[in-house]
């Protein structure tokens, strides 16, 4: 699904007033002379907390993010290790696979307790210090549960799409970097624009399949839904460079240190997105 935690928005609120803290003056800047009601940085009643020095980094976000992405596997070894593959030989010497959840409840609750998670952070930025890790251990131990439903049907797949999402990562950080790809107003709001379509193509197929239709034009391996899906992944990559460029701002104008773990959270649910697209591309392409 698309990003809904790392936007401007949350940066404004962090600020806690009518001043977002994406538009707060370089603290490095020469400051100019207060005046009676003006603070230091030029403007009157400053959201954020003057006397607060610890302000968030680059290197603090990545931090928190690899922690993240530890206990993501730590969830995601242990979701692996729920899902049981039986070979069976049948009559004409060919062999079949039964893949079956030691307990589908586990997969169930897995999904309510992150989405819950991703929800309470998104609405209480300063809560994701400790609701971070909770989330990666949850969404690793549904990740995992899935990955090998998946990979016991389209063998190599799961390891497929972790390289993939490495990958795509890496390449994205390297544009991104070298100014090749820029977080633009329109670069933003194409992407946005993109993700709600994307969204609302979701949200039709679900209903739809509530009401008993058996189309799956974006969920077979069609070339229509090998479209879809290569189109779904160059959105949720070209996303990552809103995501970068809302941390380097964040930390050249001093956000609050506490949006070091909200920035890396917003980070992690857009590669996790990613990494299911790609996942699901790499299934319909071996089914084909």
């Amino acid at each position: 699904m698309p990003n809904p935690i790392l936007n401007d928005k949350a940066f404004e609120a962090a600020g806690g007033g009518g001043v977002a803290v994406l538009d707060r003056p370089d603290p490095a800047a020469p400051a100019t002379q207060p005046g009676p009601t003006t603070s230091k940085y030029g403007v009157t009643a400053p959201p954020w907390d003057t006397s607060e020095h610890r302000t968030m980094t680059i290197g603090g976000t990545c931090s928190a993010a690899g922690v993240m992405i530890v206990f993501l596997a730590v969830g995601a070894a242990f979701g692996w290790g729920r899902v049981t593959e039986i070979t069976q030989t049948l009559a004409h010497g060919a062999t079949q696979v039964d893949v079956h959840l030691s307990n589908p409840g586990w997969l169930i609750a897995g999904l309510l307790v992150g989405f819950g998670l991703a929800i309470l952070t998104s609405f209480k930025p300063k809560v994701a210090r400790y609701t971070a890790i909770p989330y990666s251990l949850c969404e690793g131990f549904v990740l995992g549960m899935i990955s090998h439903l998946i990979d016991a049907q389209y063998k190599g797949v799961a390891i497929e799409a972790v390289l993939a999402t490495v990958g795509v990562f890496a390449v994205m950080l390297l544009l991104y970097g070298l100014r090749i790809l820029r977080a633009t107003p329109k670069f933003v709001k194409g992407v946005t624009a993109a993700m709600f379509g994307i969204l609302a193509i979701y949200l039709v197929q679900i209903v739809s399949n509530l009401f008993g239709s058996t189309t799956n034009n974006f969920t077979s391996s069609s070339a229509l839904s090998i479209g879809f899906s290569l189109v779904v992944v160059t959105v949720a990559a070209l996303r990552l460079v809103i995501d970068f460029d809302l941390i380097e701002r964040g930390a050249k104008q001093g956000a609050p240190r506490y949006m070091e773990w909200y920035a890396a959270f917003g980070l992690i649910v857009g590669v996790v997105w990613l990494y299911i697209e790609l996942l699901s591309l790499l299934a319909k392409l071996q089914r084909r």
